[in-house]
């Protein structure tokens, strides 16, 4: 039914964590919040700023990581959607700031399908803020791990909203670098991909110690300290993630390099500032 905007079943009928959690755990950080701080927002905890100010310390750009991450979701998202992709996936979502993805690709074409998919209840408290879009679309936000993607593809299913035999825009956003090596993450991925059809698009963010090592080992001591797994990889190691699909040009490049606006210039903007990579692809 056009137009229409849910919360997924897990998250509507408390089959998630119980309402307790989602005022619990506020005196340990979260990366959520933290990346929240990051970007100027106001959803975070004490606990939260503390941890951010250690990682500013650490590595005074991680703000300009952050709002990197932000500009190039927007233009990967208009990319797809200006290529005809109508239906998006948008897993590890975060807490919402606008312009959130379907407002992105709603634009381009008022008619997309969006559900987003993320594993902390604070972004449910949030979720009304990603289902308003426009009257053709549809937008659901479900709770699901994004380590499993069974689980997740059938609570996405379940939302009615994605129709598996047309091409679908799959954004993997600033979320691979907290899944370590020993939680599988290029199973995760690929169990991801193999489940979409000809045609789809991933599009993925990943943050590096390429041009900075010993800045960005401290930033992941300081997140696992914690209690945040996270591991930052290098270029070829992020590139494994695309396996079997045909990158777009540029290819896997540091965010603010991935199709740049016209008129944006070059900015103050480098690859060690920014220690993003990102990159869109598509299934042949």
């Amino acid at each position: 039914m056009p137009g229409r905007s849910t919360v997924g079943e897990r998250a509507a009928h408390g089959h998630g964590p119980d309402n307790s959690d989602l005022f619990l755990r506020q005196d340990r950080a979260h990366s959520a919040r933290m990346y929240d701080y990051y970007l100027g927002g106001k959803t975070n905890y004490a606990v939260d700023r503390e941890a951010a100010q250690a990682v500013i310390k650490l590595f005074p750009a991680i703000g300009t990581v952050a709002r990197v991450n932000r500009a190039y979701m927007h233009r990967a998202a208009r990319y797809m959607a200006q290529r005809g992709v109508r239906q998006f996936i948008d897993v590890g979502t975060g807490i919402p700031t606008a312009p959130n993805l379907h407002e992105v690709v709603q634009e381009v074409a008022p008619e997309c399908g969006v559900v987003y998919i993320d594993n902390d209840p604070i972004v449910l408290v949030y979720a009304d803020e990603l289902l308003a879009g426009t009257p053709e679309g549809r937008t659901a936000f479900v709770q699901a791990d994004a380590t499993d993607p069974e689980r997740v593809f059938a609570a996405v299913k379940a939302e009615d909203i994605v129709d598996f035999s047309q091409p679908v825009g799959l954004s993997l956003h600033a979320l691979l670098h907290f899944i370590p090596d020993d939680q599988g993450p290029y199973d995760i991925v690929r169990g991801f991909m193999d489940r979409l059809p000809s045609g789809s698009c991933l599009s993925l963010t990943h943050c590096t110690g390429d041009f900075a090592p010993e800045a960005w080992q401290a930033i992941i001591d300081t997140y696992v300290r914690r209690g945040t797994p996270a591991q930052v990889r290098t270029r070829a190691e992020v590139l494994r993630f695309f396996d079997q699909w045909e990158l777009v040009e540029p290819g896997l490049v540091p965010a603010h390099q991935w199709r740049p606006e016209v008129g944006s210039g070059p900015g103050v903007l480098s690859d060690r500032l920014v220690s993003l990579y990102a990159g869109v692809a598509r299934k042949p």
